[in-house]
């Protein structure tokens, strides 16, 4: 690898990939802002409205006019399903002569979290505003970014003397829906996809905005809607309060057998799984290097704090442990427009999120046999899960990959690399996993400190972004020479 490594013009790629997101990327990314092109799942008319479409065509067209050697795309819409960009890149330069696992797949996504509420003066999710690094906006960080950084990598290691491996760059438009639409892709271009030896992920987090992160492990997910019915109509308060049973009381006594209300444990026994030494190290290491930004971030109010005080089981509570949170509410009239009416139903959406090694399905049955068992006064209750997900535990690490991501991490950001589990979920890895047992994995993104992806205030913070596109240049370029 050091051979190889030495070939690539590493201050050349900088420059490169800084003049890149400077005049061309940015404002592609302020343009791609601006498109509501929310996911299938909150925008269940997604099609007429076109904003996908939008989105991807403003991708699709940047991305053919790249230097790049070899470059074909396409994009593909099976029937019934949201719409695919597939590029190919033949191999590039000196290769090894292994003759397994000739290909990198690069993964990112286009469609978008819903609008949210919250956002400061001056900010909104379809208007961009650049303030210094920041580009604000719905998108640009989760996941706009990603097709433009996987082709601007690619572009410098053939400019500057590097090498790369067959390449594969698939950008979906489902994943904030669950990647629901990906696996039929996936089959339908398997032999054009082929023996992929290396996976480059950008969707996921970091720590921080001082090195470049790699995701160890990513939490599944179950999200859906509990409702309690009690009544056929509402009828009023006065009159029906303390014979008939208020639907939201019953909801609470039911999620009091799923969550801990002091402590927020859940008490589901399918959802609890071990958590490996190894995780339990790195937990101790990035607590260490984050210290107290692992929570400070996030906006408390007042005296607020977090639930625990020790910095390592923070970072456990967030990459391995599961939770429930609840995200929406049904059946509850405006403020303004309630009066005094016992409501004859109480709805919540729900999104559980599950250790990497949990079984998304299992977890579900289990949970919905807690729900519906002896449910109090007789009350009917109904559990939907709009969707489900597996998490990821990575592969143990080959050691070209943990130098080569060190290096580039020294190399780009003047500081080692850091290694975290990711709370979120991005159903695509667990699928690769097993489709491909023998790749390697480097899951990474810019979503660090405040980033605030799926809510408020999203920002893309664009150092980091440069950072991040010039060290996957050297990691293809290192990856061509095992």
């Amino acid at each position: 690898m050091d051979s190889a490594a030495a070939a690539l013009n590493l201050d050349a790629v900088k420059a490169h990939v800084e003049r890149t997101w400077d005049e061309e990327i940015v404002p592609q990314l302020i343009d791609y802002i601006a498109i509501p092109n929310k996911s299938p799942l909150f925008d269940k008319k997604w099609k007429e409205h076109g904003y996908m479409d939008q989105a991807v065509a403003l991708i699709a067209d940047w991305c053919k006019k790249r230097e790049i050697a070899g470059l074909t795309l396409e994009v593909i819409q099976l029937e019934g399903r949201t719409p695919l960009i597939f590029m190919e890149i033949p191999a590039f330069g000196k290769q090894s002569d292994s003759a397994v696992g000739n290909t990198v797949m690069l993964y990112g996504h286009l469609d978008k979290q819903p609008e949210m509420t919250g956002w400061r003066e001056g900010l909104s999710p379809w208007k961009p505003v650049l303030e210094g690094d920041k580009l604000y906006g719905r998108g640009g960080a989760d996941d706009g970014y990603s097709a433009f950084a996987s082709l601007t990598a690619i572009e410098a290691v053939q400019k500057f003397g590097g090498n790369h491996k067959r390449c594969v760059v698939i950008i979906e438009a489902c994943e904030e829906s669950g990647s629901v639409d990906l696996p039929y892709y996936i089959d339908h271009l398997a032999d054009r996809i082929g023996d992929v030896s290396l996976v480059v992920c950008l969707d996921s987090g970091a720590g921080d905005y001082q090195r470049l992160w790699s995701t160890t492990s990513l939490r599944g997910m179950i999200a859906g809607d509990i409702r309690v019915d009690i009544l056929e109509e509402g009828v009023h308060s006065g009159d029906a309060s303390g014979i008939v049973p208020s639907s939201f009381r019953i909801l609470r006594m039911l999620l009091d057998r799923i969550e801990d209300v002091n402590t927020g444990k859940l008490l589901v026994a399918e959802m609890h799984d071990p958590i490996p030494q190894q995780r339990v190290e790195q937990a101790e290491k990035a607590a260490e290097i984050l210290g107290d930004t692992i929570f400070s971030p996030y906006t408390f109010v007042g005296k607020a704090h977090p639930m625990v005080s020790d910095l390592v089981e923070m970072v456990l509570n967030r990459t391995w442990r599961p939770t429930v949170s609840v995200t929406g509410a049904g059946g509850f009239p405006a403020l303004e427009d309630a009066g005094n009416v016992l409501r004859p139903y109480s709805t919540i959406k729900v999104s559980f999120r599950l250790p990497p090694t949990a079984d998304n399905v299992v977890c579900e049955a289990a949970i919905r046999k807690i729900l519906e068992k002896d449910v109090p006064y007789g009350a009917k209750v109904t559990f939907v899960a709009e969707k489900g997900a597996n998490g990821w535990n990575a592969p143990e690490l080959a050691k070209w990959l943990e130098d080569s991501v060190d290096a580039a991490s020294r190399e780009f950001f003047h500081q080692p690399a850091g290694y975290m589990g990711e709370g979120g979920s991005i159903p695509f890895m667990g699928m690769l996993g097993e489709k491909f047992p023998a790749a390697q994995f480097l899951i990474t993104g810019v979503l660090g400190p405040e980033s605030n992806a799926h809510g408020p205030n999203e920002f893309l913070h664009i150092p980091m972004g440069k950072g991040l596109t010039s060290c996957v240049a050297k990691v293809l370029h290192d990856h061509a020479a095992i």
